[in-house]
């Protein structure tokens, strides 16, 4: 059986310096709760949790500096649906992180609490670019299941539900499982329904 392989783009703009995604990255793993955990940090002031996954909602979403126009545009968002997490609220503001840890200020008018999730490179074992192989979207929920597509690292994917290791997923017409620790955009250990 031939199976099928999906590719996507996500973002234009300037891109983070190595420096601070491994200051990102260090702050996260000293946090007693933190995005990697399946209990959020609070309540945000529309009562939602804090921290929480929504996607984009547009395919074109201005990320600025601060909570406000006035505020200097970082870089932009190309690809809707792609998700992010929602790490502070302000107002009609909020600030996310993208999957490559990167935060700014995005209008909540621009947000979706549509849960969608970002195969990842780190999902083969191989972080380098260009070198990650493709995760199989596989019939059932078992690694012996028969693979139906196979998913680039970058792949967005619509989250039908996950179990806590398991999530139900759909990318164009295809169907299918893939495990949870597969995914940015859902926490480890959480429930999606």
């Amino acid at each position: 059986m031939a199976t099928t392989s999906f590719r996507y783009g996500a973002r234009t703009g300037r891109r983070t310096p190595a420096w601070a995604l491994v200051a990102v990255a260090a702050m996260l793993s000293a946090a007693p709760l933190d995005a990697r955990s399946q209990q959020p940090l609070g309540a945000g002031a529309t009562g939602l949790p804090i921290p929480r996954f929504v996607s984009l909602k547009s395919d074109r979403v201005q990320v600025r500096q601060g909570p406000g126009t006035d505020h200097k545009i970082l870089w932009v968002f190309n690809r809707v649906g792609l998700p992010v997490e929602v790490i502070q609220e302000h107002e009609n503001w909020r600030q996310i992180r993208d999957q490559d840890g990167s935060v700014g200020w995005v209008a909540h008018a621009l947000l979706s609490a549509r849960r969608t999730g970002v195969v990842m490179a780190w999902a083969t074992g191989e972080a380098r670019p260009g070198a990650a192989k493709p995760v199989p979207l596989l019939s059932e929920e078992t690694t012996s299941a028969d693979t139906v597509a196979l998913l680039e690292p970058g792949v967005i994917c619509g989250i039908r539900r996950c179990d806590g290791r398991w999530c139900h997923i759909s990318v164009g017409n295809y169907r299918g499982y893939i495990e949870q620790t597969k995914l940015w955009g859902v926490y480890k250990g959480e429930t999606v329904r």
